[in-house]
């Protein structure tokens, strides 16, 4: 499928790409070969959402740190929320993240700070003892 984008930007790790519609965001079918030689961990794909209720859809890739696609991804919605915000004029939205798992998560723009939640599975307990921690 070819995509003309309506928009692309870069943050320090990962590109963010608006496309027309929420049906290419769920239809695309990414080259992951190609997707590796990208100079970022990842490529976001995003469109406004036509769903109610829900402000933006998208997905999130990442081959070239070997996850060809992030079920729901943290990251991306801390860089997804100030986008649509901007754009929506709103600071609290709700993203769809269209993977096939899938995953709802709400932004919250807080200033400069981005508050999410969503749903999550421990997959890992412990405890950290202070002298492990490493201070820059």
């Amino acid at each position: 499928m070819a995509v003309k984008p309506l928009f692309i930007g870069r943050n320090r790790f990962d590109y963010l790409v608006e496309v027309d519609s929420e049906r290419i965001v769920h239809e695309l079918q990414p080259d992951f070969h190609l997707l590796q030689q990208v100079d970022a961990l990842g490529v976001i794909v995003t469109s406004r959402s036509m769903t109610e209720g829900v402000d933006f859809v998208s997905r999130a890739f990442f081959p070239t740190i070997g996850v060809p696609e992030d079920p729901v991804t943290g990251s991306a919605h801390c860089c997804l929320g100030p986008y649509w915000a901007d754009k929506l004029g709103k600071t609290t939205l709700v993203g769809y993240q269209a993977s096939a798992r899938g995953g709802i998560v709400r932004v919250t723009m807080a200033g400069e700070r981005v508050h999410l939640e969503g749903k999550a599975v421990t997959v890992l307990k412990g405890e950290l003892a202070e002298e492990a921690y490493v201070w820059l």
